[in-house]
């Protein structure tokens, strides 16, 4: 038995065939196209493991995924390929128009080209899961309730839009073509192989460097964190008893303020790696312009994936956090494998850090 994983070499790909890989036999087959995100050294223990197979390669390549589809018979796809970054989704769209809406749809073909090859008994246990985003919702006000599986979509960036339209067509997909699909709307996940482009990664990356923590406008945008381990948990039980046609909504019942945020890693680091002559590291905190069209809130109400599946998170923020940043302590390798050159260009025109 196989499944085949797009995008596991990025964050949370990375994340679920690392923990996949150890609690199951069932092999992996793991399409990325290694760009900036995607890096092969968070995979390094698997370098030797009959189950693993790593693919360099695009989901918009028809024939490639056609060629793994038929030489692997993989009884499910799990789909984490993606661009993800509204920063860069603001700055170059296209991309991610590419990669997020194109690059689905050639896959839900390949999908839907690679069903009728199937036995009867196949067909009826394969899985496409799609792995989406809580951004697709738009933005909440501090008195709303939390997003549900029936909120409108309301998308605000670049990003959120382009994961927008692809959750739209694997939803067309299984009601016109009755391929089996499952969707899945996570909030904002943190936690090991965090690529530090993102808030939780790069302000303690920068902090240990002794450079500035860039904040967004007052630092009061509110997001609902979900530690990463608790999210691939997650999609094991949507892919193995979720309902077909379905979408679930995966969050952390976490709701903080990104200046809240920082301010705890930085009260963490002055636990675990403290400064000298007394400093502290919110000393280093500093407020840049917003970016435009920043969402204001977001909360997830995961209700349905507890009621149903019998889904709840493992971590609290209190607990995810700390072990978040002891990692980040713990792997300065890995961190600097992945910062180099073109990162710190990027992060330094972008966010002045």
């Amino acid at each position: 038995m196989t499944l085949l994983v797009t995008g596991g070499a990025g964050f949370i790909g990375a994340n679920f065939v690392l923990d996949w890989l150890a609690a199951s036999q069932e092999s992996i087959v793991n399409l990325d196209k290694l760009t900036y995100a995607g890096n092969p050294d968070t995979l390094a223990s698997l370098q030797n493991d009959a189950r693993h197979t790593l693919v360099q390669g695009d989901i918009g390549d028809s024939q490639l995924v056609d060629r793994l589809l038929g030489q692997y018979r993989p009884r499910a796809v799990v789909n984490f390929a993606a661009e993800s970054h509204v920063d860069r989704s603001i700055h170059g769209p296209a991309e991610f128009m590419q990669t997020n809406v194109i690059g689905t749809f050639n896959l839900l073909e390949s999908v839907r080209a690679y069903l009728p090859t199937l036995t009867d008994a196949e067909r009826g246990a394969f899985r496409f899961l799609h792995v989406s985003t809580d951004e697709v919702y738009g933005t909440l006000a501090p008195e709303d309730p939390p997003f549900t599986e029936t909120t409108p979509y309301a998308p605000n960036s670049p990003y959120s839009a382009s994961k927008a339209a692809s959750d739209h067509l694997v939803r067309a997909w299984h009601h016109t073509y009755g391929l089996p699909v499952l969707t899945t709307n996570c909030s904002n996940n943190y936690g090991p192989y965090h690529f530090p482009e993102k808030l939780i990664p790069l302000v303690i990356h920068n902090a240990l460097a002794g450079k500035p923590l860039p904040v967004y406008g007052d630092g009061m945008q509110v997001r609902d964190w979900l530690y990463v381990k608790d999210h691939c948990s997650a999609i094991r039980r949507v892919l193995e008893a979720g309902r077909l046609g379905e979408t679930y909504n995966v969050g952390g019942w976490n709701e903080r303020a990104n200046i809240d945020v920082v301010k705890t890693i930085c009260a963490l680091l002055d636990e675990l790696r403290p400064l000298p002559q007394g400093r502290r590291y919110s000393d280093l905190i500093t407020f840049v312009k917003d970016r435009p069209g920043h969402d204001r809130r977001y909360a997830i109400d995961a209700r349905r994936l507890e009621r149903e599946l019998g889904w709840r998170p493992a971590e609290t923020f209190e607990t995810g956090i700390r072990k978040t940043v002891q990692w980040y302590l713990d792997n300065q390798g890995w961190v600097q494998g992945v910062t180099s050159g073109a990162y710190r260009n990027w992060v330094s025109r972008h966010y002045g850090a």
